[in-house]
């Protein structure tokens, strides 16, 4: 009785590894596209690599302004686009996101690149930040795929929840990003199994540092330009970070493949084969990286990276080229 019950569990273990070596390619010419946090950084990125790949784009972000320079880089490019100014962290916001989505009939594809980063020592965290960042990477893309699932999987569509190797791997001084990464790691193994069965399928990418400006954008406390400095020093380092049409395209990649999980960037797979292979010492790294880190500072109150840039930042020789690279 043995022999039979493993040549069937050989027979089923060769069959996933050949539907996995070759699987069917998802054609995202004409499928409508809905892409949170779109107007800039990776997310128009990724939607430039979705246009060049024949998309048409629901851009969702907050920012007005940003939207439209966002949406008339993408024109000029030929694509398809129309936008919607709305918060994802506002249920209430989902009816107009749904209401605008609308115009380009069912949502084929919602991919959820939408962000906060927060960087900075536990000890200047407060719990607001930590329920801040849990909104926009975890619950966030939970309501959006609840919205729409219905139209998902009537046209047995794909969801991409943009997570970070902070997911797998928890980073000094981004306690509470890399606390919400984790949900959204785990937010995106659960969808992919059950949803499945509805003819959705789920994928999840934990890129590494990525040459995107969003140091700029992020939230630094503690000493701020200090802190500033080394976050976006590191962003920065092309041994390091991967730059922003790279990441987009491997990440587009891993959509049109249906893989599970991806990791982006061979710095983040590192690690997180470190973390698994080797988590006792991964630890000890982690934590002796702490101690050359910035220390903590008197006032909680978060400040834009932008706001505490010096001149020496500012004019960062390769934070410029990481600029010009992605408005290339």
């Amino acid at each position: 009785m043995r022999l039979p019950k493993r040549l069937l569990l050989a027979a089923g273990i060769a069959a996933l590894a050949g539907r996995r070596a070759f699987p069917a390619p998802y054609d995202l010419r004409g499928k409508h596209v809905l892409l949170t946090g779109g107007s800039r950084g990776l997310g128009l990125a990724l939607g430039r690599e979705l246009a060049a790949r024949g998309a048409r784009l629901t851009l969702v972000a907050r920012t007005e302004r940003d939207l439209r320079l966002a949406a008339e880089d993408l024109r000029g490019r030929g694509a398809e686009v129309q936008t919607v100014s709305a918060d994802v962290t506002d249920p209430d916001a989902l009816a107009a996101v749904m209401s605008a989505a609308h115009a380009f009939g069912d949502v084929d594809v919602l991919l959820h690149c939408a962000g906060l980063i927060q960087s900075g020592p536990l000890a200047n965290m407060t719990e607001q930040d930590f329920r801040d960042v849990m909104e926009i990477h975890a619950f966030a893309p939970l309501r959006l795929v609840r919205a729409l699932l219905p139209q998902l999987s009537r046209r047995r569509g794909r969801v991409l929840l943009v997570t970070s190797v902070g997911g797998k791997v928890a980073v000094p001084h981004l306690v509470p990003y890399s606390m919400s990464k984790f949900a959204a790691v785990g937010l995106g193994q659960g969808l992919r199994s059950e949803l499945a069965a509805q003819g959705v399928t789920v994928t999840t990418v934990c890129p590494g540092l990525m040459r995107t400006g969003s140091a700029r954008q992020a939230t630094v406390k503690g000493r701020y330009e200090q802190e500033y400095a080394l976050f976006a020093t590191l962003d920065n380092l092309p041994l390091l970070s991967l730059g922003a049409a790279p990441a987009a395209h491997r990440i587009v990649d891993a959509l049109v493949r249906g893989d599970a999980e991806v990791m982006v960037g061979g710095p983040a797979l590192l690690l997180r084969y470190a973390q698994a292979l080797a988590p006792q010492l991964t630890a000890d790294a982690l934590a002796l990286g702490h101690r050359l880190l910035p220390g903590s500072g008197e006032s909680d109150q978060p400040r834009l990276g932008v706001e505490v840039e010096t001149p020496l930042t500012r004019n960062n020789p390769l934070k410029r080229a990481a600029e010009e690279d992605l408005n290339g």
